[in-house]
Formats: structure tokens, C-alpha cells, sequence
């Protein structure tokens, strides 16, 4: 089983210095909008992931006017300790640590202390553009599987130094045509076994989602995901061949594995644009606890879930279904942020199982 027992944060967000001791299964964190709750279990996600969920760098995740932060965390895994800690030092300095020995490379981290999170604005995994959902993928399969994370860096590192050199061409006039046949090259390899990793992988995974959203929608809608690629139909090589004008034209990188995307039905029309906001939730919830039930398959143990506000989004019964599918099926360890103290305490108390709570106000 995976616990998080302990968390010291030192500047991190509205934080100057706050402590936690954890002591059950289900802690529900409780305090007025703004206090800090969700920066508490994105403390939370910033230890398993290297980085915030909801800050795009570090320097956003730095409580105001200092310069840098401290997270700690005391973990029991599998029934051994282990300590984990992140600083950030300022100026994009940042050391991770695992038992007070540092990580030569973060990636070496991820997938040791799995979580999922639900917050209020991943509907925009159902409703934004390719990239959440991408992103969504990335961060699932990078934690399954550290080869695909470490082939996602090079194509993501080689991708921006493709659109660098397509700009300087736009502003120079010139080419370096040995410099981008080297750089497309480099792209390949990566690409072709991102692809590969993605298209057998979603061949299990949306089996699964689409029967979670059945039981969570509790009807009987036909859901179906595709896997959209342009690898798919043609080798990478000749994609780049034939985007080459294009690609100069537009001073990006038009196809690759970058451009990927779930496409998403309900009754054979566009999911988005056709389904309810129960229906939205009801797949949004399926996508994510398909993830949860993956990575606890595939570690052996079920990861921590962090769910931020999500009493907002949900009718009691569908909140009811989930903590007992996540308390009492899976055994997992779950951080809930709420308003409303003796709503989730209410709650709660219908599981028959012990809970803590961290009242911020």
C-alpha cells in the first residue's frame, strides 16, 4: 500500500511554513476558497511528479516575494518509509531527493509514488483540444513506463529544436538543409516507439473506460475512443517529407506524434458537442479512475487520489459511488478538498470507515 504519512511545505504557495501529520486512509481538507487547500494537495502531486499541477513553473509555485521553496514528504511504500524531497532554490535550481540521496535525473522519479488528480478543470480533458488529452496519455504512460518517458523527452527536446531552426530560416532566409535532415532523423526513432507504446497500450485502456462510464452514467449510451494518429496510416519519414513546405510556411512542425489525439463519440457524434454536463462528468470520472485502476494493476498497489472540490461537481450518489469504489474496493489513501466541513464529514460517515479532517479556516 501506498501512504502519505507526513508533508512540511516551506514557501510553497500561500504557505510560509505548515506541517501535516496524515493519519487514516481518507483525509478531507476543509476551509473557506482561497485559504490553501488545493495548494495543499498540490504539494501533494509535486512530490510524486517533480512539478504543480495547477503552475506551469516553479517560480509560480514560489509563495510571493521569496525565492524559492521547500516540499517534504514522509511516505510509507509497500510498509517501508520513504522520504522525499523537492527545493526549488530559485532561477531554475531545483534538487529532488529520495531518502536524502539526490536524483541525477528527475525522470528517474516518476512512477515511484503514483497519484491521480481530479480538479475542477479537467473537464477540459473532454472539452479542450488534443493537447489535454495528450497530456493526460503522457502523464499516465509515463508513470506505467520509464522508457516511454525517457523517448518522450528526446522527441519533445528535438521537436523545439526543429521549430527553432524552422523560425530561423523564416527570419534569415537561409537553410541548414544538413542541420534539419539530421534533427528529422533524431525524430524518428523516438516517434515511431511513442507511437507504438500509445497504440497498444489504448487498445486495453478505452475498453475500460468506455464499461467505468456505463456503471458511473448508469445507462446504457454507447461511448467509443479512438486513437487518432497520423502515424497510423503512413511512416513517420514520409510525413516529414511531405510537410516539409508547410512546416516551412508556417515556421512549426505539422506532424508527428505531437499532433495525436483521442477522439471522443456518444452515439456516434461528437462527444463534446453533444453531451450533457452529467455526461461530460460521468466520462471525465471514467478516464480517471480507468487510469487509477491501471496504475494500481500495474504497481501492485493503488495510487494516492488527490480530488479538488469535486463535491462541487457531483450529486451525492455519484460521490458516494466513487469514495467507495477508491475507499472501501481499492484500499487507496484519498485527499478530498471541500467547503463545506460538515458536508463531507456527512458524507464520509455513511462509509463506515475512519477519516480524518484538516480544517484550514
Amino acid at each position: 500500500m501506498l501512504l502519505l504519512k507526513k508533508i512540511s511545505l516551506t514557501q510553497f504557495k500561500n504557505y510560509d511554513f505548515r506541517s501535516f501529520d496524515f493519519n487514516g486512509k481518507i483525509v478531507a481538507i476543509t476551509g473557506r476558497n482561497g485559504i490553501g487547500k488545493t495548494n495543499l494537495i498540490d504539494a501533494i502531486h509535486y512530490l510524486s511528479f517533480t512539478k504543480s499541477y495547477f503552475s506551469n513553473t516553479d517560480p509560480q509555485a514560489t509563495q510571493f516575494n521569496k525565492e524559492g521553496f521547500r516540499v517534504e514528504g514522509l511516505f510509507e511504500k509497500q510498509g517501508e518509509d520513504q522520504k522525499v524531497v523537492a527545493v526549488y532554490r530559485g532561477s531554475g535550481r531545483k534538487e529532488i531527493s529520495l531518502n536524502d540521496v539526490l536524483y541525477e535525473k528527475f525522470s528517474s522519479h516518476i512512477g515511484q509514488f503514483t497519484c491521480v488528480m481530479i480538479a475542477p478543470d479537467d473537464v477540459e480533458l473532454i472539452t479542450g483540444g488534443s493537447e489535454e488529452r495528450r497530456k493526460f496519455l503522457d502523464t499516465m504512460l509515463s508513470q506505467l513506463d520509464a522508457d516511454y518517458l525517457q523517448h518522450l523527452i528526446i522527441y519533445t527536446k528535438v521537436l523545439q529544436q526543429r521549430n527553432s531552426l524552422l523560425r530561423s530560416v523564416a527570419e534569415t532566409g537561409k537553410t541548414d538543409w544538413n542541420l534539419l535532415d539530421i534533427i528529422d532523423h533524431q525524430l524518428i526513432q523516438p516517434a515511431n516507439i511513442i507511437h507504438t507504446k500509445r497504440k497498444e497500450f489504448l487498445a486495453s485502456f478505452i475498453p475500460k473506460v468506455q464499461k467505468l462510464y456505463v456503471d458511473i452514467a448508469d445507462n446504457n449510451e454507447t461511448v467509443s475512443l479512438q486513437y487518432e494518429s497520423q502515424l497510423n496510416d503512413f511512416s513517420f519519414e514520409s510525413l516529414i517529407e511531405q510537410y516539409r513546405q508547410k512546416d516551412f510556411a508556417l515556421q512549426r512542425s505539422n506532424t508527428g506524434i505531437h499532433k495525436d489525439d483521442l477522439q471522443i463519440q456518444l452515439n456516434e457524434q461528437i462527444f463534446k458537442s453533444v453531451a450533457s454536463q452529467g455526461q461530460r462528468k460521468s466520462l471525465l470520472f471514467a478516464l480517471k479512475l480507468a487510469e487509477f485502476d491501471v496504475l494500481k494493476d500495474n504497481k501492485g498497489f493503488a495510487p494516492l487520489l488527490l480530488l479538488d472540490d469535486v463535491f462541487e461537481k457531483l450529486d451525492d450518489q455519484r460521490m458516494d459511488n466513487l469514495l467507495r469504489r477508491v475507499c472501501l474496493e481499492n484500499n487507496a489513501q484519498v485527499f478530498i478538498t471541500d467547503t463545506h466541513k460538515e458536508r463531507i464529514k456527512n458524507s464520509l460517515g455513511q462509509l463506515s470507515i475512519p477519516f480524518q479532517v484538516i480544517d484550514l479556516s
